[in-house]
């Protein structure tokens, strides 16, 4: 999917309230950002999940872009240990630019202005991996990235609104990503008022994710939505207020 761009590989861009944060600057997430007229200069914070390359890719020049190739020290970057120690991902010249790099540890509590998130638990990958729970003043809403379904995963997640990264159709058990039976398990677990698939795998996009999404929707008896390149979603919807009301999640991955 990432080698032929069969969907952009960029990231997600979250605006929460005044606060600018980029989640997993994969490939091409400079180019998505400013086809999407989003600035890397106004961002606060740049998170990794892990250190793979569809989630990595962009690291060092999206740094440089948040520091104006670190002539503005600013930002926050946040980090599992193993980006940046043996072969490492985040390059060592510009880790002074942000005002500091945050290591990301099991059950981690972090602020990047109003916005707070914590990363519950270490996910079961190749790497040193974490998913999010984000809260803003009015909201809570996870991202679980990727990961191998273990027992009580859906247990450390929770909030209204949950963004599941789902690979496969179905599952392997040499494949260390979660399935959409999986992720049907844990959204109804966790009951969010709406959930938002996202990181298809090549199976998953040949089988029309915006029809799984469909048919999830009825079984669950939740909201479930299929992520596409560009899409914004306004955490407004969460509560039903306008759109105006509220930041946004903005994702191009």
């Amino acid at each position: 999917m990432v080698a032929r761009q069969l969907l952009a590989s960029g990231g997600a861009w979250l605006s929460l309230g005044g606060t600018q944060i980029l989640l997993d600057p994969g490939p091409g997430s400079l180019v998505q950002a400013t086809k999407r007229k989003l600035d890397p200069a106004k961002l606060d914070a740049i998170i990794l999940s892990h250190r793979h390359l569809d989630h990595s890719g962009d690291i060092n020049i999206m740094i440089e872009a948040m520091t104006d190739g670190g002539r503005k020290k600013r930002g926050v970057v946040f980090a599992p240990n193993d980006a940046l120690d043996q072969d490492p991902v985040i390059l060592s010249y510009l880790r002074s630019f942000p005002e500091k790099i945050e290591i990301l540890t099991e059950g981690g509590s972090y602020k990047v202005n109003d916005v707070s998130f914590t990363t519950p638990i270490k996910h079961r990958h190749p790497v040193e991996t974490y998913g999010f729970i984000f809260r803003t003043q009015h909201h809570t809403f996870s991202w679980v990235i990727d990961t191998k379904y273990f027992d009580k995963l859906p247990s450390y997640y929770e909030g209204e609104l949950l963004i599941a990264n789902v690979v496969m159709l179905n599952p392997k058990v040499a494949v260390d990503h979660l399935s959409l039976p999986e992720v049907k398990m844990i959204i109804e677990e966790i009951k969010p008022k709406i959930a938002i698939l996202t990181h298809f795998g090549m199976n998953m996009w040949r089988a029309r994710p915006w029809e799984l999404a469909r048919n999830l929707s009825e079984e669950t008896g939740v909201s479930v939505i299929a992520a596409r390149d560009g899409m914004k979603f306004d955490l407004a919807r969460l509560e039903g207020v306008s759109p105006e009301a509220s930041s946004g999640l903005a994702r191009f991955e």
